[in-house]
């Protein structure tokens, strides 16, 4: 058997295997070969049939918020997943059109579809979609998270402390390599659908039409190989000191994980095994991280539909912030203030450049420039829209649970109520003296001056 647990599938219709030519894999979130569930479950069934095995990816270019610099990091995981995937025997079409769409083209002869699951309304509304339309059977897989969502818990959770005790129980039951699985039956001769794209990068982002607004970023490479060599250097660089250094920007002790995990070009189960076999302080802080925060992240997601709106905030959060709504600004900037870096702030300054020209911005100032947004916009409303259209358009791992999540971190959730105060009322309070406190804030500034810009056209 492959390892695949049976909480992790999920049958999304009712519809009759068809007698098909292929076992067709609706691979969108998951974008690797490595450690996926969805893929090796897929494997397994098509064996048990004689069946080959192929693999959709939809490409819609009006994915909400995403623009060049995204799209660029995933072509280059596409051309990964595609070399990884006919040393199997198995054939990758990457497919333009809204990918519901796409999967119904290629599932015409196909006796099931597998896909992975995601937990974005857009991602939602697809395999909902898919779903109804399909004249085969869905089964959605659970590849992305450690822990399958509603095993751990079955209602959005109030915070960090509320889920962690579930997640460790059944931390046991998950932590299980999952076994590669090669198709029986050879499916690289099997006709592919239509309109194919290019995988080559450059073939790939010259068809499609993008939004040009934000360069691809020199310093991050997207794709399996890329997020395979980070692993083994955090695990052999920087896991043993990650509890110590995690929170200093100048210490460079992140994984740098997050872009490959957005992607889904690396699996969260196989870096948290690598580090819980290492052990010690750091490997705990990581999995705390990677593992209990991520997934409450997702937990939020999936159990509220307004995740990206300032609706979602905890009832107390909006009420404080409510209360002190009209109270007065020391300083009041306006969006293009906030992109350019134009604010008094150096510390915030430097957090914003960061993140425009390298792509991520360390996750310690995050939190400060988003408190910071806060502060200094002219209503709490506006703040968080301006704090979620920043983050999405420039971070790589933009548009995603963790990044809606950490956005209403700032705004109170999963958090608690503070002593109280102007404008943030009792919403938890972040200044400069607190990040001098905790490192060399200027040494950071003085750094990011420096960095030249990582863009380049692709």
């Amino acid at each position: 058997m492959s390892g695949v647990q049976l909480e992790r599938i999920q049958v999304l219709n009712r519809e009759a295997e068809q007698p098909g030519r292929f076992v067709l894999v609706w691979m969108q979130q998951a974008q690797r070969v490595a450690f996926n569930h969805a893929l090796t479950h897929a494997v397994e069934l098509a064996n048990l049939r004689g069946l080959p095995v192929a693999v959709l990816v939809g490409i819609t270019d009006r994915y909400p918020g995403a623009n060049r610099r995204h799209y660029a990091f995933m072509a280059e995981g596409l051309a990964d997943v595609q070399a990884g995937l006919e040393k199997l025997g198995i054939p990758l079409w990457v497919v333009a059109g809204s990918p519901e769409r796409a999967v119904l083209a290629a599932a015409r002869e196909a006796a099931l579809v597998v896909t992975d699951c995601g937990y974005t309304r857009i991602q939602k509304t697809w395999r909902a979609k898919a779903a109804v339309a399909l004249n085969c059977p869905l089964i959605q897989v659970e590849s992305d998270v450690v822990v399958p969502l509603e095993v751990a818990s079955e209602k959005r959770e109030y915070a960090a402390y509320t889920l962690r005790r579930k997640i460790h129980r059944n931390l046991p039951r998950f932590m299980r390599p999952v076994k590669p699985l090669r198709p029986k039956k050879d499916g690289l001769g099997l006709a592919a659908p239509r309109p194919m794209l290019p995988v080559e990068p450059e073939a790939f982002l010259a068809v499609l039409a993008l939004d040009d607004s934000v360069s691809p970023v020199a310093k991050w490479r997207g794709g399996e190989r890329a997020a395979q060599k980070r692993l083994r250097q955090f695990m052999d660089e920087g896991l043993a000191d990650y509890a110590e250094r995690r929170n200093d920007p100048n210490a460079d002790a992140l994984s740098g994980l997050s872009p490959y995990l957005h992607f889904g070009q690396i699996s969260a189960l196989q870096a948290a095994l690598w580090a819980a076999e290492r052990g010690g302080d750091g490997a705990q802080a990581f999995l705390e991280e990677l593992v209990v925060r991520r997934e409450l992240a997702m937990n939020f997601v999936h159990f509220t539909p307004d995740y990206d709106r300032y609706s979602a905030l905890p009832d107390w959060a909006r009420l404080t912030l409510a209360q002190h709504a009209r109270d007065p600004r020391t300083h009041a900037y306006s969006l293009a203030d906030w992109e350019a870096g134009r604010t008094h702030d150096p510390y915030f300054n430097a957090a914003q450049l960061e993140m425009v020209r390298s792509g991520k911005m360390h996750g310690y100032m995050r939190m400060y420039w988003g408190k910071k947004i806060l502060e200094w916009s002219r209503s709490p409303e506006r703040a968080f829209e301006i704090a979620l259209y920043l983050n999405d358009k420039y971070e790589l791992d933009g548009r995603d649970p963790n990044g809606y999540t950490g956005v209403a971190w700032c705004f109170g959730l999963h958090d608690r109520a503070w002593a109280e105060r102007p404008v943030f009322g009792k919403i938890r309070y972040m200044n400069d003296k607190g990040l001098r406190r905790k490192f060399d804030a200027d040494a950071y500034v003085r750094r990011i001056a420096t960095l030249e810009n990582e863009t380049h056209m692709r």
